[in-house]
């Protein structure tokens, strides 16, 4: 990996710092907007806020992210899925006061520690870090995503087994296939969208597309604010304080396994430049900025970092636009209200390249180091990672929840920290 700022990785199309001409930056940055369309107007629906909010805090947290990381990092900010259950028990006794509050809060403590972060620095990363930990939590961050695909791709929206859903998912997924490997130019760089495209034509001919939300939308209609101290008489929520700022300690673990997928993408060390201190701030302040603007707390997301891997669009102008557009988007109802409608099984099917593609890149951090797994110790380290992650267990303590990631990465760092280099069989 590289720390000179005049480095250009040579396997990306475009760098982080290239910048596209109108048309292609328009399409990429479109690209980029709808594989996470989906995910981030997910959360709201679930725990019972508008769509817009979401986007348009998306869009703008996106923005932030890229100022506090001085425009070096590709990433994009979208919903946290780590919140839902807690948000989802806070609207229900208190409102979205509290969820705000809540979401304040923990990207306060994402602000706090960047702070310390800034002070003592993050040398320890490449002793808590190394390959044999990394590789195996990218592949728990592709793979764990798998089964959501999979829902995608097989059921309907009651829940029920449906050929026609799988049928839509398949062929999104194998036309997604043809245009990545053999269109060229600049088409070759936006097979997502063209997938997306061809996938949402198929569903409407096999009359999976709903409609109706298009139709009923307005064309200019204001994302649903509710603005703290203003949509409401002001109170304190103690109790979502207490509940929502433990988690951004579990995001913040998924937050480092993003950067660390970004750094071996791009071929940079962005712990170091612009340092995790940076990234952290970033997304810390974006959900500060959803608590006050009525919307979610933000995260990194898997989705564009697959669109990345499968692109090698890494440019940040891109990355930029699709935040821009979301907060746009935020704004028309109509566009919004045809992005909403993209069924399940289209999502599903892109799902299937782009995850794969996340946990592909995990193997490839194996292969690059050597990574002996004659020694006991490296198969223990990784076999527990991968189990742990993939199969889906969770601490759950109240109404705190560590996340299959964050403990499998918990495993990972602590299994590497005490176990000798050496078996006493090896030694």
């Amino acid at each position: 990996m590289s720390d000179n700022k005049e480095f250009r990785n040579p396997e990306a199309v475009l760098d982080i710092q290239d910048k596209p001409k109108f048309g292609p930056w328009l399409l990429l940055s479109i690209q980029h907007l709808f594989t996470m369309f989906g995910a981030t107007v997910l959360v709201p629906i679930l725990v019972g806020l508008k769509p817009s909010i979401a986007l348009f805090c998306s869009g703008v947290g996106t923005l932030v992210y890229i100022f506090c990381t001085k425009a070096k990092i590709p990433a994009y900010l979208g919903s946290s899925f780590a919140f839902i259950a807690t948000m989802q028990a806070l609207m229900k006794s208190y409102g979205y006061p509290a969820v705000g509050q809540g979401a304040i809060a923990a990207g306060l403590v994402y602000v706090i520690v960047a702070l310390l972060i800034s002070r003592f620095g993050s040398d320890w990363l490449d002793k808590v870090l190394p390959p044999i930990v990394v590789g195996p939590i990218i592949i728990v961050i592709g793979l764990s995503l798998a089964t959501t695909a999979a829902s995608d791709a097989m059921f309907d929206g009651k829940g029920k087994y449906s050929l026609v859903y799988f049928g839509v998912a398949i062929f999104t997924l194998i036309i997604t296939i043809i245009f990545n490997m053999f269109l060229k130019g600049f088409p070759s760089m936006i097979p997502v969208l063209l997938g997306i495209v061809c996938g949402y034509l198929m569903a409407l001919a096999c009359g999976i597309v709903d409609l109706s939300g298009v139709e009923a939308a307005k064309w200019f209609s204001l994302p649903a604010f509710d603005v703290l101290g203003v949509s409401y008489r002001f109170k304190w929520y103690p109790t979502a304080i207490i509940t929502m700022a433990p988690i951004a300690f579990v995001t913040m673990t998924e937050h480092m396994g993003h950067v660390m997928v970004l750094n071996k993408l791009t071929k940079r060390n962005f712990f170091k430049d612009p340092g995790l201190h940076k990234t952290l701030l970033g997304d810390g302040l974006s959900s500060i900025i959803a608590g006050f603007l009525g919307g979610p707390p933000t995260t990194s997301y898997g989705e564009n970092i697959g669109v990345l891997a499968m692109t090698k669009v890494h440019s940040i102008y891109v990355l930029g636009g699709a935040a821009i557009f979301a907060i746009i988007f935020s704004f028309i109802g109509k566009v919004s209200a045809v992005i909403e409608s993209i069924p399940s099984p289209v999502i599903g099917g892109i799902s299937f390249l782009l995850f794969g593609m996340i946990a592909a890149n995990g193997l490839r951090i194996l292969v690059d180091n050597k990574i002996d797994f004659e020694k006991k110790r490296n198969l223990v380290i990784a076999s527990v990672i991968l189990v742990v992650g993939i199969g889906g267990t969770y601490l759950k303590m109240g109404d705190f929840q560590l996340t299959s990631i964050a403990l499998s990465t918990l495993f990972g760092i602590v299994l590497n920290l005490v176990l000798p280099e050496k078996a006493a069989s090896e030694a």
